[in-house]
């Protein structure tokens, strides 16, 4: 199966996520069917089928996380030699030239990927065109407004 790229930051939130689903919410829900069960006849018990319901989706996310992780390739970036190029988990300040602003983001995988915090997915245009590219270099990039042109202005490597 092929692996999926996925930053150490990345593992460790999904980490911290199914630990909660496994510790703390999986637990909630046993307790909400066990009560449910007390109340007595399981056909028109609205409580149970809900319990039923969230421990399904519980139970789904729980193997979802699980079948990320066990399919990732986690890279740490900082231990990755800076050759000063543009790789998976580089943080990279860029100049937009025809607006003349500055934009910051990180090159992550598909599910850590989030523009509020400007982490923008390895597959997505804006990263493959970054890719490989070092500091000084200039960039065309097909974007939904049209081509855009940038110039790499720093890339770090944490």
């Amino acid at each position: 199966m092929k692996k999926t790229p996925m930053t150490l930051r990345g593992a460790k939130k999904l980490r911290k996520e199914l630990d909660k689903l496994k510790k703390i919410k999986r637990p909630q829900i046993i307790s909400l069917i066990a009560e449910a069960r007390e109340h007595g006849d399981l056909k028109e018990n609205a409580e149970y089928y809900s319990a039923r319901e969230e421990q399904g989706f519980c139970e789904g996310k729980i193997q979802e996380i699980e079948t990320k992780l066990a399919n990732a390739q986690i890279i740490d970036i900082k231990k990755i030699p800076n050759n000063g190029k543009i790789i998976f988990g580089t943080t990279v300040t860029i100049l937009n030239i025809n607006l003349k602003k500055k934009f910051t983001y990180r090159i992550v995988g598909d599910d850590e990927a989030n523009l509020k915090e400007n982490l923008i997915s390895v597959n997505s245009p804006m990263a493959r065109g970054l890719i490989s590219k070092m500091i000084g270099d200039n960039t065309i990039i097909q974007t939904p407004c049209g081509k855009i042109k940038y110039k790499i202005l720093q890339i770090k490597y944490i």
